[in-house]
Formats: structure tokens, C-alpha cells, sequence
């Protein structure tokens, strides 16, 4: 064989072994399907924790909810009921999204333990607009209920969030977890037994009523065309593009599919043609 095959054959060799090593390290592994579901939370949180448009977006809500409030507050009708309003927490009051962080430079997803380590740890700070709008509200002598579906387990760490951030009414009898459903209509009724509600804020809109739970095709959409008056009077819808029930309807309102099945469903979803 001639030398300068030789040496030909020899680079190749060489280069194929450098083009596995490449392949087989820790920088070009192949991603999991938990991975690959895990990065698209990143814009979403990035959006959400960085953007001016997210902190002009709830400081604008806000306004208009004072805005709602006094009007209804103004023209209340003769009632021996209190007035009062209901607030979601999560992505409502209180920012969450060091926690979306988190899952994102780890690489995970959502877990109940870790969830619970985060909400444990009562340290989520307040989203704009919030805190001036409750105490608005408590200044016109409205009655405020925090309901959120955290889980009762902890109540105890939710409060202590609360009153560290010495939102008014802040006590355990206007905070009402979790404890069977995460279906809020009991909690809601509950509320309305002693209380007039005048005004819903929230970042899904569960949180308004449980008849969006459950999409269909139209992922919920032909459900706000038909309830558009009623929620456009009663209701502040705030956004969270890191998670909710927008996300479950993709999922066709399960979120047990596999990570691999999720990430199918959301190519599908998308609509290039327009």
C-alpha cells in the first residue's frame, strides 16, 4: 500500500475517534424529553420575571380592578351582605416565578415535592399593582379573600408569606386552601354565603368559574365569547404564560401525558398559516 494512503486512512481514523468523543460528551448528549419540555419554560419565565411589558400589563390590571371596585362599590345595592373581593394567589399576588427559574437552569419540571419545598420557604414577593389595589380595597372597607389552591399543608407557610408582606387581612379566615379539590366553587360559595363579591382577580380563569375547566376544541375560547360581558364586569385576568389551565387544554386537559407526548402536542397546536 503507498504511504500517502496510508497517512489518508490514518486522519480519517483519527478524525472519526475525535468526532465520537465529541458526540459522547456531557456538552452533545442527546436531551431527554423531560429537558427538552423543561426549556420551553424559559422565555415564558423570562418574560414574565424581566419584561417591562409584564410589569405595565399588572400594573394595568390593577388599575382597572380599583377602577371596577369603586364604580361597583359606588353603586352597591341595599344588601345585609358585605361586599368583598376574591383573589387567586399564585401568579395573582404573589411572584412565583424564582421558582419557574429554578425548574428551568435545572432542567426539571413541575414536581408536588418541589412545589411544596418552594411554597415552604414563604419568602414569593408581590407582583406589581397588588398591594396598592388590596389596600385600596381594605380602605373602602371591602372584605378580602385569598384562595388559592395550594394545598392545606401549607396554610401555615402560605399566611406567614402573606403577613410578611403585611398585605391587609391577611389571617386565616380570609385564606382558603386547598383541602380535597382543586376545583374552587365550594370555596368560592362559601364566601358568597356571608358576602356580596363584587369583583374576581385571577390568573386563569378558574379562577372566575369552574365552567372553563374542561376545553374543547376551541381550547376555551368560544366559552370567553359567550360569558364576555359577564366577565369583563366581574372579572381581572392576569397572565402567566408559565403555566395554567391554557396548558392543560393543550394537553387535552391531562396533564399525565409523558414529557415526550406534551412537547408533540404543542407542535401540533401551533398554527402557521396566517
Amino acid at each position: 500500500m503507498e504511504k500517502t494512503t496510508v497517512m489518508r486512512l490514518l486522519i480519517i481514523f483519527i478524525f472519526s475517534i475525535g468526532i465520537t468523543a465529541c458526540n459522547q460528551s456531557p456538552k452533545n448528549k442527546t436531551m431527554s424529553a423531560d429537558e427538552k419540555l423543561s426549556l420551553q419554560l424559559g422565555n415564558a419565565t423570562i418574560w414574565f420575571q424581566q419584561s417591562a411589558e409584564m410589569e405595565a400589563l399588572y400594573l394595568q390590571a390593577y388599575d382597572r380592578a380599583k377602577m371596577l371596585l369603586k364604580l361597583k362599590m359606588d353603586t352597591l345595592s341595599k344588601s345585609d351582605l358585605a361586599p368583598a373581593v376574591v383573589l387567586d394567589l399564585d401568579e395573582t399576588v404573589l411572584d412565583n416565578s424564582p421558582f419557574e427559574a429554578r425548574l428551568f437552569l435545572a432542567g426539571e419540571n413541575y414536581s408536588p415535592s418541589s412545589w411544596e419545598k418552594w411554597c415552604k420557604e414563604a419568602k414569593a414577593e408581590l407582583l406589581p399593582g397588588a398591594a396598592d389595589f388590596l389596600e385600596f380595597g381594605d380602605s373602602l372597607g371591602v372584605h378580602i379573600f385569598y384562595i388559592s389552591n395550594r394545598k392545606n399543608e401549607v396554610f401555615d407557610e402560605t399566611l406567614k408569606n402573606l403577613q410578611n408582606l403585611n398585605l391587609p387581612q391577611s389571617n386565616a379566615n380570609h385564606l382558603l386552601l386547598r383541602t380535597t379539590t382543586s376545583d374552587k366553587t365550594e370555596r368560592r360559595d362559601s364566601v358568597k354565603a356571608g358576602h356580596q363579591i363584587l369583583l374576581y382577580i385571577g390568573d386563569n380563569l378558574t379562577d372566575y368559574s369552574q365552567i372553563f375547566a374542561d376545553r374543547d376544541s376551541s381550547l376555551g375560547k368560544d366559552l370567553v365569547h359567550k360569558n364576555k360581558k359577564e366577565l369583563l364586569h366581574n372579572f381581572i385576568m392576569l397572565a402567566n404564560p408559565m403555566y395554567g389551565e391554557w396548558e392543560s387544554a393543550v394537553y387535552k386537559n391531562d396533564y399525565g401525558k409523558s414529557a415526550s407526548e406534551k412537547i408533540e402536542l404543542r407542535k401540533n397546536i401551533l398554527d402557521p398559516s396566517y
